[in-house]
């Protein structure tokens, strides 16, 4: 079975994001809180955000609070942020694949990918 994993790169400062706070919703009619943690020392998750039975086609969101990254690092940021949390909006198609979501960020952009 499938599973999904993400992991987040602060390509402002050269580290990974440690700390921040990921949730994870499903997409449908409503949307779904599923998940809420953080990311270790590495900026990556330290289990599969889905996985097993859990593990679903469907539309879903990663939210990445960026924003309390940044501050907690000392950065001082307009109020309201540019970047507040970062929401990635992502369709699982095949349940046999593992889906790897990562964002790079720094505190005026952000980009991502389907990663391996």
């Amino acid at each position: 079975m499938g599973y999904l994993t993400t992991h987040v790169l602060d390509s402002a400062h050269g580290l990974p994001g440690k700390g921040i706070q990921v949730k994870l919703f499903q997409v449908g009619t409503q949307r779904e809180l599923l998940k809420v943690v953080q990311t270790n020392a590495d900026g990556r998750v330290d289990e599969p955000l889905l996985q097993g039975e859990a593990f679903k086609a469907g539309v879903y969101e990663l939210e990445f609070d960026v924003a309390a990254y940044y501050r907690a690092m000392g950065l001082e940021l307009p109020e309201p942020a540019f970047l507040g949390d970062v929401v990635l909006r992502f369709g699982i198609a095949d349940e046999a694949e593992h889906y790897h979501v990562p964002l790079l960020i720094s505190p005026y952009s952000y980009s991502t990918y389907r990663g391996s």
